[in-house]
């Protein structure tokens, strides 16, 4: 294979011209992508003045494709923006006297809040239509979403506080109905070793004539450090409905559980109530009855109970 070799001069010439024709491409992408074009973009709908006394259901879908006049790089990055990303906010007043919005008319008020080098020329459809149904207000509780990890002999020492614990719902009557809580975003929290205090966002519905007050609510959550602790817990019978007197041996149970520090003086054994329930022996022929609690703080986690069974006498 013939080998061409090449004077110091030419490999000059040569690389001159390569660089050249780089520069060149990448001036004419540059002045390209720089010129107007018309271009369609699927764009989400926001409503604000919603009507008060009704609730409305769009009767097509809450997206339209509207018709963009802007530059060869806003064209490019258009197609690469998911749709949730591009929403207008429509005025819905006239709903007060219509069953329809019609977009265009609203072009300046849009078009002020845009991007000046980035105009809606169009939309299709340019009218959107809605059907109407009875508006309801309801409040319902708040459903913390969350996920803690705790620290070694840590772990939540009393109840979770939102505030507040109930949100106002507002929208048609079926969907007002058959909401009974609103959950909020997810709460993550890793290792944790002291009290969590945060706020959070509520969901936010995902129909557009939904609407939720307030939107976020204040958690907060104790943590402490907890030891172990046991008390003496008198046993209560029950379902004794035919006997005078049933003793039990022994009369007390030992439980164990893990306490936090700050409850450790307070909790007593007013926080417990064990019992033995006579229908294990009179209905199911158990011999010995066990034990359960029926009661305990639910920020205590139980480590044993001593004995789990009790004897028992019956006299009639």
């Amino acid at each position: 294979m013939a080998i061409i070799k090449l004077s110091r001069v030419e490999r000059r010439r040569i690389s001159a011209f390569f660089t050249c024709l780089v520069l060149a491409v990448v001036a004419w992408i540059f002045v390209t992508m720089s010129n107007n074009y018309t271009f369609p973009v699927k764009v989400a709908l926001n409503y604000k003045n919603q009507p008060l006394r009704k609730a409305f259901y769009a009767l097509q879908a809450d997206t339209v494709t509207a018709l963009v006049s802007g530059t060869g790089w806003q064209k490019l990055f258009a197609n690469i923006t998911s749709t949730q990303n591009r929403r207008i906010t429509v005025d819905l007043k006239k709903l007060e006297t219509q069953n329809f919005i019609v977009l265009s008319n609203q072009l300046p008020f849009i078009n002020q809040k845009s991007d000046r080098s980035k105009q809606i020329i169009s939309f299709n459809p340019d009218t959107v239509y809605f059907d109407f149904t009875a508006r309801k207000v309801k409040r319902v509780p708040v459903k913390l979403q969350y996920q803690i990890s705790y620290q070694n002999q840590y772990a939540r020492s009393d109840d979770i506080s939102l505030k507040p614990d109930f949100v106002t719902v507002s929208g048609p009557a079926a969907y007002v109905d058959s909401v009974s809580s609103w959950k909020t975003d997810s709460l993550i929290v890793k290792k944790a070793n002291a009290n969590i205090s945060a706020k959070l966002n509520l969901f936010l519905p995902k129909e557009n004539n939904v609407s939720i007050y307030p939107k976020t609510i204040a958690v907060t959550i104790p943590v402490d450090e907890f030891t172990e602790k046991t008390l003496e817990i008198p046993i209560k019978l029950i379902n004794n409905k035919s006997y005078s007197k049933v003793t039990l041996f022994p009369k007390k149970v030992k439980v164990t559980f893990t306490v936090s520090l700050n409850n450790y003086s307070e909790v007593n054994t007013d926080f417990f109530e064990a019992v033995a329930d006579l229908d294990d022996w009179q209905k199911n022929g158990l011999v010995i009855l066990p034990v359960k609690l029926k009661q305990q703080p639910d920020y205590c986690k139980i480590v044993s109970i001593q004995p789990n069974n009790v004897n028992f006498i019956v006299r009639k």
